[in-house]
């Protein structure tokens, strides 16, 4: 069984099964893989696109997003899903560097991508409800045009699948390719890190623009046949309501969304009996977030990875979960782990050093940027640009990041993309961007501003002039107006002086 036919394998052993169930609609097995192939068709045949192509998807959690996906794996195309938190210049930049082919809107942001036609003449846009008006397509139309139309899998396990844009250092996005191999390799990992099972029912409320959301239980559901409950976006009360009413036996939740579930009234009446499990990751796991579903004597499962990896490819399971507390666990089934130190060998014992991922999950290259893809991939190896070491045991822990990286909410912030921004501001002179500890986002934006002579510059002004340069999330949360960047000798800012001060 391969990505491009794992739905239709099982719409033949169990075709009348719940496959997902989302907002009161349950879809069979059998559903799910005639949609699957008419979404296949009219990509083919309506939208005449060909193999290796590029379709987008811009909108929150929604069944279109899996009949793409797996439409893309039949046909040989590629599935690129976008953030919906960014801003129009952001994914304009994105469009253009994977030269998209097609680009199906959710309705909710439809307006904001109306502009963009105009830049984009070789995109056909594609209105996923309804009709957005002139020069935009009707996904319901195009799809009811190829009804009946012939699509049969075409699977080559190194070709290119699942687009995935991350920042990286620079500030501007690279898009990590993953091909039909890394997401099945991903999928082995992860029935191997949850005992994952066709009597499973998984509840994904992550954004699934994010490999988090989409392969570390989703997708790989598929894979095996289990049931998935999908939410639009992360609601408390919707959550806790699935988990009483639905009874999941794994799901995801991460330390952002701790205090709104704890805080909802919901909480204290909630049975959690049904969950296996509980999983996260995507930043430092609180002790108190560990302490608390140990103490509903409920695994809480760290996995460790990356858009570059899958993501799984270190992980806890629920055997060893209880004694490895405040680790990330160890190597996936399916990955080998190094940990090196600056001259590239391999550290001894507990010394911490580089964290290097090898496994037919991790990235086949980045899109069109071949200098990050030797950077990244030597000899096999994807270098992470994290920091961790290994115990005695073969358990891995995670220590800091080399790179400058933000984790608020579950969200990748880059301080040089904020600094790249904000440098354009008329009155900053100079501008630093570093993360300070949050106790309910894990960490939120701190940036620290040289004004120019006789500016005078406030928060409010600031906030109000970033608009809708970047996405809202990326936005500073607080601000310190000073009058010279901390330096070494090299004149190099000082960003751990930074952190310090904020």
């Amino acid at each position: 069984m391969t990505v491009a036919n794992w739905v239709e394998k099982w719409a033949l052993i169990c075709p009348e099964k719940t496959a997902i169930r989302y907002e009161g609609e349950d879809i069979s097995y059998r559903d799910f893989s005639d949609r699957i192939n008419n979404t296949a068709a009219m990509l083919e045949h309506s939208a005449g696109l060909k193999r290796g192509d590029r379709v987008v998807y811009l909108g929150q959690n929604h069944p279109v997003m899996l009949y793409l996906l797996f439409a893309c794996a039949r046909r040989g195309m590629i599935f690129v899903p976008l953030n919906w938190r960014l801003a129009p210049s952001e994914h304009l930049h994105m469009l253009e560097n994977c030269g998209a082919a097609a680009l199906v809107v959710d309705e909710p942001y439809q307006a904001r991508c109306a502009p963009l036609r105009e830049k984009l003449p070789g995109c056909l846009f594609i209105a996923k409800d309804g009709q957005a008006g002139p020069g935009w397509q009707s996904l319901d139309r195009m799809l009811a045009e190829s009804k009946g139309q012939d699509s049969l899998p075409s699977v080559d396990l190194a070709a290119p699948l699942l687009l995935v844009f991350t920042s990286g250092t620079t500030g501007y996005p690279k898009g990590a390719v993953l091909s039909h191999a890394a997401l099945e390799t991903n999928a082995l990992n992860s029935i191997h890190m949850h005992d994952m099972t066709f009597e499973d029912v998984i509840l994904t409320i992550l954004p699934m623009f994010h490999v988090g959301g989409l392969n570390i239980q989703t997708t790989a559901a598929f894979s095996v046949g289990a049931t998935v409950v999908l939410h639009r976006n992360f609601d408390a009360g919707a959550t806790l309501d699935a988990i009483s009413r639905d009874q999941p036996t794994l799901t995801i939740l991460l330390p952002a969304h701790m205090r709104p579930l704890q805080e909802h009234p919901a909480w204290e009446k909630t049975d959690f009996s049904s969950l296996r499990s509980v999983s996260t990751g995507s930043c430092v796991v609180p002790d108190a977030m560990t302490a608390l579903w140990h103490g509903l004597k409920i695994p809480l499962l760290q996995v460790y990875g990356s858009s570059e990896t899958s993501p799984i490819a270190i992980h806890q399971r629920a055997e060893d979960a209880f004694d490895t507390e405040g680790s990330i666990g160890f190597p996936a089934k399916h990955c080998a782990v190094r940990i090196i130190d600056e001259e590239g060998c391999d550290c001894p014992g507990e010394q911490a050093g580089e964290i290097l991922i090898r496994g037919q999950n991790i990235i086949s290259r980045y899109w069109n940027d071949p200098e990050g893809t030797e950077k990244a991939l030597k000899d096999g190896w994807f270098h992470t640009g994290d920091v961790g070491y290994r115990d005695s045991r073969g358990c891995y822990y995670f220590v800091d990041r080399k790179k400058d990286m933000i984790i608020s909410g579950g969200e990748n912030i880059y301080p040089a993309e904020l600094e790249m921004v904000m440098g354009h501001h008329p009155d900053i002179l100079e501008v630093a961007v570093v993360g300070r500890p949050d106790a309910r986002w894990g960490e939120v934006v701190v940036a620290f501003i040289v004004p120019r002579p006789d500016c005078i510059l406030s928060a409010e002004a600031i906030l109000d002039w970033l608009g809708d340069r970047l996405g809202r999330y990326k936005h500073p949360r607080d601000f310190h107006f000073i009058d010279e960047m901390p330096r070494n000798e090299m004149r190099k800012i000082q960003k751990h002086v930074l952190r310090d001060m904020a």
